[in-house]
């Protein structure tokens, strides 16, 4: 292993390591961010931020502030700004990676890692499976408050995470230049979206469907028809209750699923914007004072449901955050999805058109799934996302260095 290279290795692990490993993917960011740095100070290496520092610099200053102005301690509000000692990511990425071939690699490994997560995951769906069949249980009423993991410590990580895998891996087999072993990254693909089926996340399965139209839209348009039809195959069949989950989106069966839950946890966003616009209650505020903004006229008692967070991102920025701060994020995000649709409507070849068009899927479906899930507060999540962009802006730059 080459010492100049160890900024890149520690990188690329970090990035893998967080689909099993956390405070392992969270150590290998920040050596790595010290290796590059002594790169930087020892040989004058070259650092590669994408063009999002003004927005992203804006939303922490406003954190930070959030944190300042509420009246509360700047340990309680520690987490809120703590996160973005991941966005690093979107700095170690460009800066580390020099070929297209590197991040092909990188979306092999996060496939091979995460159908490890998807293999566990299934085994665990037929342990419960097992046991609401041994208490005579039914099983969706049984499964639901207590699914699958994998790797992770909750379902909506590992859906978050194969969400995001399987737009990468599918990007990379309708586009790549290379497609080496592709019948066996398509079998890795079908255990990770069996396991993402089964988690009963329906806001992972919207997302993955928006990234996966516009994916198939872009391959070939007739192939949108497959989405229907595999959906309807589900609705139909209902294996294991995927069906009835499906159908929970319009007819929820009461508190086992979480539609009234979350219109709850909606107005009293509203009440806290309302009454915090500018800098919000501050990070980490919205669980503690949630039961001070429900509205009065809701029913008691409350649905059940995790109040824990608003379960959207951009209520949830606004309302601990102040709605300047949602601007800034909303920027931030803006300004990365604009320069990779530009990217790719100027013509993209090679790989840079797998990485560009699985980065603008992912973003579609992070972002969609984001008005019913706080997904982008979620650790794990944004360290994916981050790394996602980041290899967007390799791409971006190998479109104009020809040996790449």
């Amino acid at each position: 292993m080459s010492a100049s290279r160890l900024p890149f290795y520690l990188t690329f692990a970090a990035v893998v390591a967080v689909l099993c490993a956390n405070a392992v993917a969270n150590a290998l960011i920040g050596a790595a961010f010290a290796a590059l740095m002594y790169r930087r100070v020892r040989y004058g290496e070259k650092l590669c931020f994408p063009p999002v520092k003004l927005p992203l610099g804006i939303f922490f200053t406003l954190t930070v502030a959030a944190v300042a102005f509420s009246g509360h301690s700047w340990h309680e509000g520690w987490p809120g700004i703590r996160k973005f000692y991941l966005c690093l990511v979107l700095l170690l990425v460009p800066s580390t990676f020099r070929t297209l071939g590197e991040v092909w690699a990188l979306v092999a490994g996060l496939v091979g890692t995460m159908t490890v997560s998807a293999g566990i995951s299934l085994w665990q769906f037929w342990r419960k499976w097992e046991q609401a069949a041994a208490l005579h249980q039914n099983f969706r009423e049984y499964y639901t408050p207590q699914r699958i993991t994998g790797f992770t410590s909750h379902w909506m990580t590992l859906s978050g995470e194969e969400m995001i895998i399987l737009l990468l891996l599918a990007a990379l087999l309708l586009f790549a230049a290379r497609r080496r072993g592709a019948w066996g990254l398509a079998a890795c693909g079908v255990a990770i979206g069996l396991s993402l089926v089964l988690g009963y996340t329906r806001s992972m399965w919207m997302g993955t469907a928006l990234g996966l139209a516009y994916l198939l839209f872009l391959w070939r348009p007739w192939a949108l028809l497959a989405l229907p039809a595999i959906a309807a195959v589900l609705f139909v069949a209902n294996p294991a209750g995927v069906g009835d989950r499906m159908r929970s989106i319009q007819q929820p069966a009461g508190d086992m699923d979480s539609n009234q839950f979350r219109v709850v946890c909606r107005r009293a966003a509203w009440e806290m914007i309302k009454a915090h616009p500018l800098l919000g209650l501050g990070p980490e505020q919205v669980k503690a004072q949630f039961k001070a903004y429900i509205p009065p006229d809701v029913p008691r008692p409350l649905p059940t449901g995790a109040y824990i967070h608003l379960h959207n991102v951009y209520l949830q920025y606004a309302a601990e955050r102040g709605l300047p701060a949602l601007a800034a994020f909303l920027w931030w995000l803006g300004t990365m999805f604009a320069d990779f649709i530009v990217a790719v409507r100027r013509g993209v070849k090679g790989d840079a058109r797998f990485v560009l068009h699985g980065a603008i899927a992912v973003m579609l479906a992070v972002l969609s799934a984001g008005w019913y899930e706080h997904n982008l507060g979620d650790g794990e999540i944004l360290t994916l996302f981050c790394a996602v962009c980041g290899c967007a802006y390799v791409a971006k730059r190998a479109c104009y260095t020809p040996h790449q």
